[in-house]
């Protein structure tokens, strides 16, 4: 069965060029043009993916990638026309997985659906796999069996990088995990040195885990080399 893309933008043209191509690759696109749209079609559709632009008529979609975010897990790209690191960071810390900025390159785009959708298959199938393997401490518990976290009982509600990066700095407890080397195994691609996406999932992650911002209790920030869980 065909996967589906939904593509979240209020320029026609633009919405639908994303949608000839997405579907000469074999996916099903649906188009919305508001963020009001976009949430009724994700009731009805449930996407395996979505890329939502920035600017919309009837907000932002970084406030839209954050109501996504309260009830779905699927993968989020966000298109924006801005160059601003804020504009990047501000979309990873809300629970998108990437970005793209405008003007882009259709087929750089769709490269970037089929990298996410691969990771997010991968994650999920690695979550049905038979052995049993968790990290239980300090009252926090990881599960890659269940694909489940959970943090003095109560369940965390994690993207499938947010448990991945959890996972990682878990499985090297008590090492620091460099920046470069987080990054190259949870999105499989090449570290560059510019890249704030590692720093702005963690400072996410911590959010969810509840942790002080100053003094973390479980990810701790090892200025210059990386970040470990002690």
């Amino acid at each position: 069965m065909a996967e589906t893309v939904l593509v979240v933008d209020d320029e026609r043209e633009i919405a639908q060029l994303v949608e000839l191509y997405l579907q000469n690759e074999g996916y099903r696109v649906c188009l919305a043009g508001t963020a009001g749209e976009a949430l009724a079609l994700t009731e009805r559709q449930e996407p395996d993916l979505a890329i939502l632009d920035v600017m919309l008529p009837d907000g932002s979609g970084f406030e839209l990638c954050r109501k996504l975010r309260e009830r779905w897990f699927f993968p989020i790209i966000m298109l924006t026309a801005r160059v601003e690191d804020m504009d990047k960071i501000t979309g990873l810390s809300l629970g998108a997985d990437d970005y793209i900025t405008k003007p882009f390159k259709p087929l750089e785009l769709v490269a970037r659906v089929k990298t996410q959708l691969r990771r997010y298959t991968r994650y999920n199938t690695a979550a049905a796999a038979p052995a049993a393997r968790e990290f239980d401490f300090r009252g926090l518990r990881i599960s890659r069996d269940s694909h489940r976290c959970t943090l003095f009982d109560r369940e965390l509600n994690l993207t499938p990088l947010e448990f991945e990066i959890l996972w990682v700095l878990c499985e090297n407890r008590g090492r620091v995990v460099s920046s470069e080397e987080l990054f190259e195994k949870v999105w499989g691609e090449k570290y560059l040195d510019s890249n704030n996406t590692v720093m702005s999932h963690i400072a996410r992650l911590r959010e969810k885990l509840g942790e002080p911002a100053k003094k973390p209790r479980f990810i701790k920030t090892v200025w210059g080399v990386g970040y470990t869980v002690e």
